[in-house]
């Protein structure tokens, strides 16, 4: 430092000089934001050209196929109605529940034990 600088400090209170003392703190201020042009934030910016290679992120998976769409059959206005069919049972209940269904039938219908018993034989043997 310089002598005349030294000289315009102010050592003692009755040397204070608030002009220069708040011009060089101004500086001083100046020169501290200059230096940090983003404080601790800066710390924070990845620059591409400044960071060091990272590999790349990977791509992101394949996407699903989309899914399959079937159209219904819509009848035709004009077309004939399709003829219902009964659907036949392909095999023959078993003969207990043949009995079960006769007995039952025979019941219903308020036939005597008798009368129950040979009506039973007959439908169950159809």
């Amino acid at each position: 430092m310089s002598a005349s600088f030294a000289a315009r400090l102010a050592v003692w209170r009755r040397d204070a000089d608030m002009t220069t003392m708040t011009r060089i703190a101004l500086l001083l201020l100046a020169a501290a934001l200059m230096a940090s042009p983003g404080g601790p934030a800066t710390a924070q910016v990845a620059s591409p050209g400044l960071v060091p290679s990272t590999l790349p992120p990977p791509p992101p998976p394949p996407s699903p196929p989309p899914p399959q769409v079937y159209v219904p059959q819509v009848p035709k206005l004009d077309a004939p109605q399709p003829t219902p069919r009964a659907q036949l049972p392909n095999q023959r209940r078993s003969f207990g529940d043949r009995i079960t269904d006769c007995l039952t039938d025979g019941n219903a219908a308020r036939l005597s034990p008798n009368d129950r018993a040979a009506y039973s034989r007959a439908c169950a043997n159809q």
